[in-house]
């Protein structure tokens, strides 16, 4: 592209929404270059949001993160799924003596905390070790399912397990119960190893199988996640927005569900190659 051609491009847009995992960073350290490209996207006028499908953390996390890795960015500017969790709830006027069965991490038990909606403790829930269940047995074994429960987050859960799956997929089967995930994303981004990391999509899909009944997913590339941007700041418009990420079936769909303009990077998940295919595909599944 000719400078003038990148000003032009430049000039088209006024805010930014970027994924974080193979976008900005990954684990623990920056990819080179997103530091400045962030900090010059500010200097130039525009406004920074950062949206990831992550739920493991708390923003105050994330914010943490973003400082100690040279980007920058208050709580303000953060929308991730754990937050969009005990978001939707609130929207939704989930009745506060009732109690939430979360399958995933403290970033989504911290969020909740924020809004007061209350949830069942998380952590390890394993067979006991030695245990002979069979399916003839299990009925016999102690389940015992809180009766105030009404409502299933499902997220991110390095402790998913058997039993996990049996109580959300109970609880979320109830009437009358709200049944959300945060995401749906197959695997996290782990270049330069051989090892597949199951991502939050694999689990949620446990539940859901389990339950007979799909969640509300709010995550990337539902549109639920632009509109709290949209409702934080209703000046923005979609058309002036850029959309950077690293995954064509969440990120980049989110870009186009909402009318964003849209930039692929190829640190993360998908290729160039493969996202031109999956724009090709006729099969709607690939296109989800």
């Amino acid at each position: 592209m000719s400078d003038s051609e990148v000003s032009t491009w430049f000039n088209s847009f006024d805010t930014v929404m970027t994924d974080c995992d193979g976008v900005l960073w990954v684990g623990a350290e920056p990819i080179a270059g997103s530091p400045e490209m962030i900090n010059r996207f500010r200097d130039l006028g525009k406004r920074v949001f950062y949206v990831t499908n992550n739920s493991t953390k708390h923003r105050r996390e994330y914010e943490s993160k973003l400082d100690k890795l040279g980007f920058g960015g208050s709580m303000d500017e953060i929308i991730g799924t754990a937050y969009l969790a005990a978001t939707y709830l609130e929207q939704i006027n989930f009745d506060k003596s009732k109690l939430v069965y979360v399958v995933g991490s403290s970033g989504i038990t911290q969020e909740l905390d924020d809004v007061g909606i209350k949830y069942l403790p998380i952590g390890p829930d394993s067979v006991p070790e030695g245990g002979n269940w069979t399916l003839e047995t299990l009925k016999h074994q102690p389940h015992e399912l809180n009766p105030d429960v009404l409502a299933v987050i499902a997220g991110f859960d390095i402790n998913i397990s058997f039993n996990k799956i049996l109580k959300g997929a109970s609880y979320a089967n109830r009437p009358g119960a709200v049944f959300v995930a945060t995401n749906t994303d197959e695997q996290f981004p782990m270049p330069g190893t051989e090892l597949i990391i199951p991502g939050t999509g694999s689990m949620v899909q446990a539940v859901a199988t389990a339950a007979g009944r799909q969640p509300v997913v709010l995550g990337k590339p539902s549109k639920f996640m632009f509109e709290i941007v949209q409702r934080r700041h209703p000046d923005i418009q979609p058309e002036r927005t850029l959309m950077i990420g690293d995954r064509a079936n969440t990120d980049i769909l989110l870009g186009k569900n909402c009318g964003l303009q849209t930039l692929l990077v190829g640190s993360g998940v998908h290729s160039l190659a493969e996202t031109r295919a999956w724009e090709a595909s006729q099969d709607p599944e690939q296109r989800r």
